[in-house]
Protein backbone atom coordinates (compact mmCIF):
# COMPACT_ATOMS: atom_id res chain seq x y z
CA UNK A 1 0.00 0.00 0.00
CA UNK A 2 1.82 2.99 -1.23
CA UNK A 3 0.58 6.47 -1.56
CA UNK A 4 1.76 8.87 -4.17
CA UNK A 5 0.90 12.48 -4.31
CA UNK A 6 0.23 13.96 -7.34
CA UNK A 7 -0.76 17.69 -6.56
CA UNK A 8 0.17 19.29 -2.60
CA UNK A 9 -0.85 22.80 -3.47
CA UNK A 10 -4.11 24.51 -2.56
CA UNK A 11 -6.24 27.05 -4.70
CA UNK A 12 -4.17 27.65 -8.01
CA UNK A 13 -1.14 25.25 -9.40
CA UNK A 14 2.34 26.84 -9.05
CA UNK A 15 5.49 25.74 -10.27
CA UNK A 16 6.98 23.77 -7.01
CA UNK A 17 2.99 22.38 -6.46
CA UNK A 18 0.31 21.67 -8.61
CA UNK A 19 -3.07 21.58 -6.89
CA UNK A 20 -4.79 18.39 -5.16
CA UNK A 21 -4.78 14.87 -6.29
CA UNK A 22 -3.15 11.54 -4.76
CA UNK A 23 -3.22 7.87 -5.48
CA UNK A 24 -3.12 5.33 -2.95
CA UNK A 25 -1.72 2.20 -4.84
CA UNK A 26 -2.56 -1.11 -3.82
CA UNK A 27 -1.09 -3.46 -6.50
CA UNK A 28 -0.29 -6.24 -4.29
CA UNK A 29 -3.26 -6.13 -2.02
CA UNK A 30 -5.59 -6.22 -4.80
CA UNK A 31 -4.04 -4.59 -8.49
CA UNK A 32 -6.03 -1.45 -8.11
CA UNK A 33 -4.82 2.11 -7.84
CA UNK A 34 -7.23 4.50 -5.69
CA UNK A 35 -7.48 8.56 -6.87
CA UNK A 36 -8.46 10.81 -3.94
CA UNK A 37 -9.15 14.46 -5.62
CA UNK A 38 -8.53 15.23 -9.26
CA UNK A 39 -7.64 18.57 -9.48
CA UNK A 40 -6.56 20.58 -12.94
CA UNK A 41 -3.91 18.49 -14.52
CA UNK A 42 -3.46 15.43 -12.18
CA UNK A 43 -3.56 13.60 -15.80
CA UNK A 44 0.01 15.51 -16.65
CA UNK A 45 0.95 14.55 -13.37
CA UNK A 46 0.40 11.29 -13.61
CA UNK A 47 2.67 10.88 -16.89
CA UNK A 48 5.54 11.85 -14.37
CA UNK A 49 4.64 8.13 -12.61
CA UNK A 50 4.07 4.66 -13.00
CA UNK A 51 0.68 5.02 -12.62
CA UNK A 52 -1.90 3.75 -14.90
CA UNK A 53 -4.99 5.26 -15.71
CA UNK A 54 -6.57 2.42 -16.15
CA UNK A 55 -5.56 0.63 -13.03
CA UNK A 56 -7.85 3.59 -11.22
CA UNK A 57 -10.58 1.68 -10.19
CA UNK A 58 -12.44 3.91 -7.46
CA UNK A 59 -12.14 8.06 -7.50
CA UNK A 60 -12.77 9.77 -4.10
CA UNK A 61 -13.85 13.50 -4.06
CA UNK A 62 -13.59 15.38 -1.07
CA UNK A 63 -15.23 18.50 -2.28
CA UNK A 64 -16.21 20.04 -5.60
CA UNK A 65 -13.88 23.51 -5.18
CA UNK A 66 -12.52 23.21 -8.49
CA UNK A 67 -8.60 23.09 -7.41
CA UNK A 68 -10.31 18.95 -6.46
CA UNK A 69 -12.29 18.28 -9.23
CA UNK A 70 -11.10 20.52 -12.51
CA UNK A 71 -8.94 17.39 -13.79
CA UNK A 72 -11.86 14.84 -13.97
CA UNK A 73 -13.08 15.57 -17.41
CA UNK A 74 -9.80 14.86 -19.04
CA UNK A 75 -8.28 12.61 -16.94
CA UNK A 76 -11.86 10.22 -17.37
CA UNK A 77 -11.79 11.03 -21.29
CA UNK A 78 -7.51 10.04 -21.75
CA UNK A 79 -8.64 6.94 -20.16
CA UNK A 80 -11.05 6.03 -21.94
CA UNK A 81 -8.41 5.68 -24.67
CA UNK A 82 -6.22 3.19 -22.86
CA UNK A 83 -6.37 -0.69 -23.78
CA UNK A 84 -8.17 -3.42 -21.02
CA UNK A 85 -10.01 0.03 -19.03
CA UNK A 86 -13.08 -1.56 -17.04
CA UNK A 87 -15.37 -0.15 -15.07
CA UNK A 88 -14.78 3.06 -13.16
CA UNK A 89 -16.31 3.91 -9.58
CA UNK A 90 -16.37 7.42 -8.30
CA UNK A 91 -17.57 8.88 -4.82
CA UNK A 92 -18.18 12.86 -4.51
CA UNK A 93 -20.67 15.13 -2.86
CA UNK A 94 -23.24 16.06 -4.66
CA UNK A 95 -23.18 18.19 -7.87
CA UNK A 96 -19.91 15.77 -9.40
CA UNK A 97 -21.99 13.21 -11.22
CA UNK A 98 -23.07 16.46 -12.89
CA UNK A 99 -20.30 18.69 -13.28
CA UNK A 100 -18.73 15.51 -14.77
CA UNK A 101 -22.02 14.90 -16.93
CA UNK A 102 -22.19 18.41 -18.21
CA UNK A 103 -18.67 18.28 -19.58
CA UNK A 104 -18.26 14.99 -21.11
CA UNK A 105 -21.72 16.10 -22.54
CA UNK A 106 -20.69 19.57 -23.95
CA UNK A 107 -17.34 18.39 -24.98
CA UNK A 108 -19.34 15.59 -27.30
CA UNK A 109 -16.76 12.85 -25.18
CA UNK A 110 -18.11 9.52 -25.33
CA UNK A 111 -16.21 6.95 -22.72
CA UNK A 112 -16.12 3.03 -23.44
CA UNK A 113 -16.56 2.23 -19.90
CA UNK A 114 -19.38 2.79 -17.44
CA UNK A 115 -18.76 5.11 -14.46
CA UNK A 116 -21.57 4.19 -11.35
CA UNK A 117 -21.78 7.12 -9.07
CA UNK A 118 -22.07 7.46 -4.86
CA UNK A 119 -23.40 10.65 -3.92
CA UNK A 120 -21.18 10.98 -0.25
CA UNK A 121 -23.15 10.35 3.05
CA UNK A 122 -21.37 9.87 6.80
CA UNK A 123 -20.86 6.25 7.20
CA UNK A 124 -19.59 3.13 5.40
CA UNK A 125 -19.04 3.97 1.92
CA UNK A 126 -17.84 0.80 0.09
CA UNK A 127 -16.70 -2.72 2.49
CA UNK A 128 -15.63 -6.09 1.28
CA UNK A 129 -13.65 -8.88 2.76
CA UNK A 130 -10.36 -7.25 2.67
CA UNK A 131 -11.36 -3.33 3.31
CA UNK A 132 -13.66 -0.59 4.21
CA UNK A 133 -13.98 3.09 3.45
CA UNK A 134 -15.30 5.20 5.90
CA UNK A 135 -16.62 8.80 5.25
CA UNK A 136 -16.97 12.01 7.81
CA UNK A 137 -18.28 15.28 7.01
CA UNK A 138 -15.97 17.87 7.63
CA UNK A 139 -16.00 21.93 8.59
CA UNK A 140 -15.51 24.00 5.47
CA UNK A 141 -18.05 26.53 4.11
CA UNK A 142 -19.21 23.55 1.08
CA UNK A 143 -19.69 19.99 1.67
CA UNK A 144 -16.38 18.35 2.80
CA UNK A 145 -15.48 14.68 3.68
CA UNK A 146 -12.83 13.06 5.21
CA UNK A 147 -12.04 9.35 3.91
CA UNK A 148 -10.61 6.37 6.60
CA UNK A 149 -9.42 3.52 4.38
CA UNK A 150 -9.57 0.04 6.83
CA UNK A 151 -8.00 -2.63 6.49
CA UNK A 152 -9.08 -6.09 7.97
CA UNK A 153 -6.71 -7.82 10.05
CA UNK A 154 -5.17 -10.76 8.23
CA UNK A 155 -4.51 -14.11 10.11
CA UNK A 156 -1.44 -14.66 11.94
CA UNK A 157 1.44 -16.54 10.31
CA UNK A 158 1.60 -20.66 10.67
CA UNK A 159 4.11 -22.03 13.31
CA UNK A 160 5.90 -24.58 12.00
CA UNK A 161 6.63 -25.87 15.53
CA UNK A 162 3.28 -26.50 16.54
CA UNK A 163 2.31 -28.56 13.13
CA UNK A 164 5.34 -30.32 13.31
CA UNK A 165 4.00 -31.89 16.64
CA UNK A 166 0.63 -32.42 15.01
CA UNK A 167 2.29 -34.67 12.01
CA UNK A 168 1.84 -32.30 9.05
CA UNK A 169 4.47 -31.77 6.86
CA UNK A 170 5.03 -28.84 4.96
CA UNK A 171 2.92 -28.22 1.55
CA UNK A 172 -0.55 -27.18 0.10
CA UNK A 173 -2.07 -28.40 3.36
CA UNK A 174 -0.98 -25.17 5.03
CA UNK A 175 -2.86 -23.51 2.82
CA UNK A 176 -5.90 -25.42 4.04
CA UNK A 177 -5.41 -24.89 7.52
CA UNK A 178 -4.87 -20.87 6.77
CA UNK A 179 -8.70 -21.01 5.07
CA UNK A 180 -10.39 -23.27 7.11
CA UNK A 181 -10.93 -22.23 11.17
CA UNK A 182 -11.30 -26.18 11.94
CA UNK A 183 -9.78 -28.83 9.24
CA UNK A 184 -10.14 -32.43 9.46
CA UNK A 185 -7.93 -34.44 8.38
CA UNK A 186 -8.66 -37.76 6.55
CA UNK A 187 -7.77 -39.96 10.31
CA UNK A 188 -10.32 -37.59 11.52
CA UNK A 189 -7.82 -35.60 13.14
CA UNK A 190 -8.79 -32.00 13.62
CA UNK A 191 -6.59 -28.72 13.45
CA UNK A 192 -7.68 -25.62 14.94
CA UNK A 193 -6.45 -23.09 13.01
CA UNK A 194 -6.17 -20.79 16.10
CA UNK A 195 -4.01 -23.23 17.65
CA UNK A 196 -1.35 -23.25 15.08
CA UNK A 197 -1.09 -19.62 13.98
CA UNK A 198 0.44 -16.57 15.68
CA UNK A 199 -1.00 -13.13 16.57
CA UNK A 200 -3.53 -11.45 13.82
CA UNK A 201 -1.29 -9.11 12.17
CA UNK A 202 -3.48 -5.67 12.42
CA UNK A 203 -4.80 -3.81 9.24
CA UNK A 204 -3.55 -0.87 7.78
CA UNK A 205 -5.46 2.60 8.55
CA UNK A 206 -4.99 5.37 6.29
CA UNK A 207 -7.05 8.60 6.78
CA UNK A 208 -7.46 11.22 4.04
CA UNK A 209 -8.99 14.49 4.78
CA UNK A 210 -10.22 17.47 2.66
CA UNK A 211 -10.32 20.84 3.24
CA UNK A 212 -11.81 21.24 6.96
CA UNK A 213 -11.46 23.59 10.06
CA UNK A 214 -10.29 22.26 13.37
CA UNK A 215 -12.94 19.73 15.10
CA UNK A 216 -13.45 18.06 18.21
CA UNK A 217 -14.94 15.11 16.62
CA UNK A 218 -12.10 14.72 13.83
CA UNK A 219 -9.52 12.91 16.65
CA UNK A 220 -11.89 10.00 17.00
CA UNK A 221 -12.34 9.29 13.31
CA UNK A 222 -8.48 9.50 13.04
CA UNK A 223 -7.79 7.74 16.18
CA UNK A 224 -4.72 5.84 15.69
CA UNK A 225 -4.27 5.65 12.15
CA UNK A 226 -1.08 4.27 10.33
CA UNK A 227 -0.99 7.68 8.20
CA UNK A 228 -2.79 10.69 8.52
CA UNK A 229 -2.81 13.24 5.52
CA UNK A 230 -3.63 16.66 6.26
CA UNK A 231 -4.38 19.85 4.66
CA UNK A 232 -1.93 22.27 5.86
CA UNK A 233 -2.91 25.05 4.02
CA UNK A 234 -1.27 28.55 6.27
CA UNK A 235 1.29 28.23 8.87
CA UNK A 236 0.10 29.53 12.27
CA UNK A 237 1.59 32.71 11.98
CA UNK A 238 -1.47 32.76 9.73
CA UNK A 239 -3.85 31.64 11.93
CA UNK A 240 -6.38 33.94 11.18
CA UNK A 241 -6.54 33.58 7.38
CA UNK A 242 -6.82 29.69 7.84
CA UNK A 243 -10.13 30.50 9.99
CA UNK A 244 -11.12 33.24 7.73
CA UNK A 245 -10.68 30.81 4.59
CA UNK A 246 -12.52 27.70 6.68
CA UNK A 247 -8.70 26.06 6.21
CA UNK A 248 -6.41 24.32 9.47
CA UNK A 249 -2.68 25.65 10.03
CA UNK A 250 -0.31 22.71 10.16
CA UNK A 251 0.14 23.51 13.70
CA UNK A 252 -3.23 22.57 14.05
CA UNK A 253 -3.22 19.42 11.91
CA UNK A 254 -0.14 18.65 14.10
CA UNK A 255 -1.92 18.57 17.04
CA UNK A 256 -5.08 16.66 16.02
CA UNK A 257 -2.73 14.33 15.17
CA UNK A 258 -1.04 13.78 18.43
CA UNK A 259 -4.03 13.60 20.18
CA UNK A 260 -5.26 10.85 18.00
CA UNK A 261 -1.76 8.76 18.33
CA UNK A 262 -1.25 8.78 14.31
CA UNK A 263 2.30 7.34 13.56
CA UNK A 264 2.88 9.42 10.69
CA UNK A 265 1.23 12.81 9.41
CA UNK A 266 2.08 13.97 6.31
CA UNK A 267 0.98 17.69 5.62
CA UNK A 268 -0.46 18.35 2.16
CA UNK A 269 -2.42 21.01 0.49
CA UNK A 270 0.09 23.85 1.15
CA UNK A 271 -0.58 27.69 -0.06
CA UNK A 272 1.90 28.95 -2.43
CA UNK A 273 2.50 32.15 -0.77
CA UNK A 274 4.76 29.58 1.22
CA UNK A 275 8.59 29.61 0.21
CA UNK A 276 10.51 26.31 0.54
CA UNK A 277 12.54 27.87 3.62
CA UNK A 278 9.75 29.15 5.13
CA UNK A 279 8.23 25.61 5.42
CA UNK A 280 11.57 24.09 6.70
CA UNK A 281 11.98 26.52 9.23
CA UNK A 282 7.72 25.73 10.42
CA UNK A 283 8.76 22.28 10.03
CA UNK A 284 11.30 22.01 12.61
CA UNK A 285 8.23 23.60 15.19
CA UNK A 286 5.88 21.07 14.02
CA UNK A 287 8.61 18.51 14.35
CA UNK A 288 8.84 19.88 18.10
CA UNK A 289 5.40 19.21 18.35
CA UNK A 290 5.20 15.94 17.28
CA UNK A 291 8.13 14.46 15.86
CA UNK A 292 6.50 11.79 12.36
CA UNK A 293 5.51 14.96 10.86
CA UNK A 294 6.51 15.51 7.10
CA UNK A 295 5.49 18.29 4.46
CA UNK A 296 4.99 16.07 1.57
CA UNK A 297 5.88 17.75 -2.17
CA UNK A 298 4.62 16.25 -5.41
CA UNK A 299 5.29 13.11 -6.88
CA UNK A 300 6.50 12.05 -3.03
CA UNK A 301 5.50 8.85 -2.27
CA UNK A 302 4.75 6.86 1.01
CA UNK A 303 4.57 2.99 1.74
CA UNK A 304 2.24 2.30 4.56
CA UNK A 305 3.96 -1.08 6.32
CA UNK A 306 2.17 -2.88 8.39
CA UNK A 307 2.75 -3.66 11.86
CA UNK A 308 5.95 -5.60 12.69
CA UNK A 309 7.66 -4.53 9.16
Amino acid sequence: MEITFLGTGSGVPSKQRNVSSLALQMHQERDEIWLFDCGEATQHQILNTTIKPRKISKIFITHTHGDHIFGLPGLLSSRSFQEGTSKLEIYGPKGVKEFIETSLNVSQTHLKYSIEYYELIEGVLYEDEQIKVTAMPLVHGVDSYGFLIEERDQIGPLIPEKLKEKGIKPGPIYQEIKNCEVLTLEDGTEIVRDEVTGSDIPGRKVAILGDTLPFDGVVDFVKEADVLVHEATFINEDARLAKDYNHSTSLQAVQIAKEAKVKKVLLNHISSRYQPEELQQALKQLQEAYEPTIYVSDFDSYTVLKEGR
